[in-house]
């Protein structure tokens, strides 16, 4: 009932001891609270905050139009909500390298497991869209260095997120990625691989967890858990796979009803109402309910 039980410091360490096996971690991304409960209730090992979700939520771009304030409201709703470790996207820090120092203290206090910060300039656009930029290596070290140093939880994750591959190469890429661990990076997630191959060779090339971004329409293939686990990535995002297959079902039912006056043909697609009900756990704020507003003494009882 209400919110999970379980601590953000618990939350962490959960998930730095996964890390430290041998599995591939699952984190579908999260479109609202509910969803990440759902997402737990899935059985996966943890829950993805994207940004370009919270900027289609808003009705904006991912294009750095997001504030950090709002990002960290959004996370604090999403992560009370479930027991799962979750990992937001932090864009390029919000600002300066105090700028990504303050966001990282706002993000551990908001809940969050961990963070990734990019290297693109501010402000950032759509990791899969042609035309980035990226700042200079100094600059993004820079930034890794300003997260590390202010996180105050040690088991606080800071993932560093490079997208110099589709500006300059793989071979920048990975040089790019050693030295952000250097740095003090936790975990390196290259942005918009090319393929199996490349993901392997950033694995391969540093010795901190690497993931893997499996986005819809994106440049990189739509890869399995077991080719992924076999190449030695260790976390996997589905950042807006939810939002998409969410929004797709709500187009159709609008067309339908737009087309037939009705949504009966669309009821059987439907999370039943018994489903949402159970998700929420509607029984266990009606026992609590029964236990304390609506109880009855017994009379016959002497206090």
């Amino acid at each position: 009932m209400l919110y999970a039980t379980t601590t953000a410091e618990a939350k962490r360490a959960d998930l730095r001891r996964r890390l430290a096996g041998d599995e591939l971690l699952r984190f579908p991304g999260a479109f609202n609270p509910l969803s990440a409960r759902l997402i737990q209730d899935k059985g996966f090992e943890g829950v993805y905050i994207s940004g370009a979700v919270l900027s289609a939520d808003l009705g904006l771009p991912d294009i750095g139009l997001t504030t950090a304030t709002e990002v960290a409201e959004r996370s604090r709703q999403i992560t009370r909500m479930t027991d799962l470790p979750a990992l937001v996207d932090a864009d390029t820090g919000f600002g300066e390298p105090m700028n990504v120092a303050r966001t990282v203290q706002t993000l551990e206090d908001a809940g969050l497991a961990g963070l990734h910060v990019e290297d693109q300039v501010n402000p950032k656009r759509c990791g899969h869209l042609d035309g980035k930029q990226v700042v200079d290596l100094a600059t993004a070290v820079q930034r890794v260095r300003a997260a590390v140093e202010a996180r105050r939880d040690p088991s606080f994750l800071i993932m560093a997120r490079t997208d110099v591959r589709a500006v300059e190469g793989l071979s920048v890429a990975i040089d790019r990625a050693k030295a952000l661990v250097d740095a003090g990076a936790d975990a390196i997630f290259p942005e918009a691989m090319a393929g199996l191959g490349e993901f392997e060779a950033v694995a391969k090339a540093v010795d901190v967890p690497v993931l893997a971004n499996m986005t819809e329409f994106g440049k990189a293939d739509l890869l399995t858990n077991a080719e992924l686990a076999s190449a030695g990535i260790r976390m996997v995002i589905y950042p807006v796979s939810l939002l998409r297959v969410a929004m797709g079902a709500a187009e159709r039912a609008l067309d339908t009803l737009a087309a037939e006056g009705s949504l009966r043909a669309e009821v059987p697609g439907m999370q039943h109402r018994s489903r949402l009900y159970e998700l929420l756990d509607y029984e266990g704020y009606n026992r609590f309910d029964g236990s304390i507003f609506t109880y009855t003494p017994d009379a016959s009882v002497r206090h």
